[in-house]
């Protein structure tokens, strides 16, 4: 566990630390998930690249120093190196590359002066830290007993002379005192390389660096990497594994939008401002398990929410799907959608549960799209409580509680188009800058300003056509280009945020989207697969035989159920 608290303390360096906001250069008509995914990649890529940058001054400062220190220590300690390791040393001391490898108690030699070639700057870029290693070293240095602890990793060689190379990282792994626990080989498909070889040693911290630096000074490696640590993959952003640990997902891309943005209706309304922040404090008050906090809402925020859910009820009849047309019934049935008055969220809440198992947890803004897509993998959603300002209640310019309300939540409580929201969640978790950007844009073409067939006409689920009720006409006209939804396409589309979209995307059903998004999915170079187990709460990385074989029994005994249930359906009446 101190090893795993580790290894995510060092990940978390690695995040986004700035809030995205005017001030930052991103003005636009509305904030989106879109240019927030971008933004966070700068961001993320500048922080990592600075702590990078340090770890390896520091590391290329004392690195000669370390050496010789460790050196010292080595030879005054020779009875920890195996005498079968030294024997090697002296018995094939014309194999300078072997010497190298095994050799961990030879002092370094002074340098000498010599023309830099191609082979120096391969060998000067090889000596520097990747990523894993600066996460490896900084896990170490939180104490002695952390640089000592034995941690599992994953070191992956290339070789270029074939498997005859490997009984030299086997010696390795013994001189530096690790255990091979799995080892495996491929053919590898990189050029002048004939195996890829998969190590995973228990070793302690300070070893794994010293066996990794020394096994890439071996020519006969084309390179050495290290994957993970803990079975974590350290390449792979933090994410939360049960639904306690979103209390962590709270990073707001915009804080406090009023008091930023001269153009906001609110802006010089100081009373709406105020209003904001009062909201918002509620909701970063706001923690696992806490019942979601009541809001008295003023007479001006219900006629803001009456003037919105007329006109929305006006309109969905001709334009919205009929799964939501069915939904927003029913919540008029139960009394939870009526004019006079907004609806608490933890009434929303518990009616999307019995519906789906959807829950709500309140937000004070605009999350990271890292953290609000990392939410839906638990099935829930992330819902502000702040209501938009009166002088513009047909547009808001950022998601507010009637967007979240009337936009979002009666197809939250459609199982299919539950089931495709969690699975764009899930995708989310572990995967790269990038990938997060392309998951972003296709939420936002499809949840957010989605369009499907029905019964030869095209009709809108998106939240923010639903919710906006100028930018429905608009989609719905002649005036846009539709296309057929396809995610590889819709991943990459540019995005629209000073006009309404010139291009949406139709899908045939909630049906069709789900699989054509799960193909596309599998294709995302993601190294694990997740999946949500709802009696605990929990995403389960699947990464073990042990673990594939419980879903397989598990999924065993589901086909049980469905097999005995078709077998009774097709019993003759009595």
């Amino acid at each position: 566990m101190m090893a795993v608290a580790a290894a995510q303390k060092n990940r978390e360096m690695f995040a986004i630390k700035k809030s995205y906001s005017i001030e930052n250069g991103y003005p636009s008509r509305r904030r989106s998930l879109v240019d927030d995914a971008r933004f966070e990649t700068i961001v993320v890529k500048q922080t990592k690249q600075t702590v990078l940058d340090e770890a390896r001054a520091k590391a290329n400062d004392s690195s000669l120093e370390c050496t010789i220190l460790q050196a010292q220590e080595q030879h005054q300690q020779e009875d920890k190196i195996p005498q079968e390791v030294q024997q090697t040393v002296e018995d094939q001391n014309d194999d300078e590359e072997e010497i190298r490898m095994v050799a961990v108690d030879e002092l370094p030699q002074k340098p000498q002066e010599h023309v830099p070639s191609a082979d120096d700057e391969d060998k000067e870029t090889d000596a520097g830290l990747t990523e894993e290693e600066v996460v490896l070293q900084n896990a170490a240095s939180e104490s002695p007993e952390a640089e000592k602890e034995v941690v599992r990793a994953a070191v992956v060689v290339r070789l270029r002379d074939g498997m005859g190379s490997l009984g030299r990282i086997l010696k390795a792994v013994e001189a530096y005192h690790g255990t091979v626990v799995h080892l495996e080989s491929r053919q590898s498909r990189s050029e002048g390389v004939q195996f890829d070889v998969l190590v995973k040693v228990d070793m302690a911290r300070a070893n794994l660096l010293q066996l990794i630096r020394s096994l890439r000074q071996t020519q006969s490696f084309g390179s050495v990497s290290l994957l993970s640590e803990n079975n974590v993959n350290v390449k792979a952003p933090w994410f939360p594994k049960h639904a306690s640990e979103l209390d962590n997902c709270n990073h707001l891309m915009t804080k406090y939008e009023p008091d930023l943005d001269m153009n906001h209706p609110g802006f010089a309304d100081q009373v709406y401002r105020a209003r904001r922040k009062e909201i918002a404090e509620i909701a970063f008050a706001y923690r696992y398990g806490d019942p979601i906090p009541h809001i008295d809402y003023t007479e001006t925020e219900n006629k803001t929410w009456a003037a919105v859910f007329g006109r929305v009820k006006e309109l969905m009849v001709q334009h919205a799907c009929s799964e939501y047309i069915a939904v927003f019934r029913k919540l008029e049935d139960e009394k939870i959608f009526v004019k006079e008055r907004l609806p608490q969220l933890q009434e929303m809440s518990d009616f999307l549960r019995k519906n789906t198992g959807f829950t709500l947890r309140p937000a004070a803004g605009l999350l990271t799209a890292r953290d609000f897509l990392a939410s839906l993998a638990f099935r829930i959603f992330q819902s502000t409580q702040y209501v938009r300002h009166i002088n513009s209640p047909y547009h808001t310019p950022e998601p507010d509680c009637i967007h979240e309300l009337l936009g979002h939540m009666p197809l939250l409580a459609d199982p299919s188009f539950a089931q495709f929201s969690q699975e764009i969640g899930l995708a989310s978790l572990g995967a790269s800058d990038e990938e997060i950007e392309k998951l972003s844009t296709v939420y936002w073409f499809t949840v957010e300003f989605g369009l499907c067939k029905e019964k030869d006409e095209v009709k809108a689920y998106g939240a923010g056509l639903l919710s906006a009720y100028g930018e429905l006409l608009h989609a719905i006209s002649d005036k846009p280009e539709h296309r057929p939804f396809e995610p590889a396409s819709t991943a990459v589309q540019p995005y629209q945020d000073q006009e309404y979209q010139p291009i949406y995307y139709v899908a045939e059903s909630f049906e069709d989207a789900k699989e054509k998004f799960r193909r596309w999915v599998s294709t995302m170079s993601r190294p694990f697969e997740v999946r949500f187990n709802p009696h605990t709460e929990r995403v389960e990385v699947l990464d073990s035989v042990d673990k594939l074989e419980t879903l397989v029994s598990q999924l065993n005994t589901e086909v049980l159920h469905l097999t005995n249930a078709i077998a009774k359906l097709k019993q003759p009446f009595c």
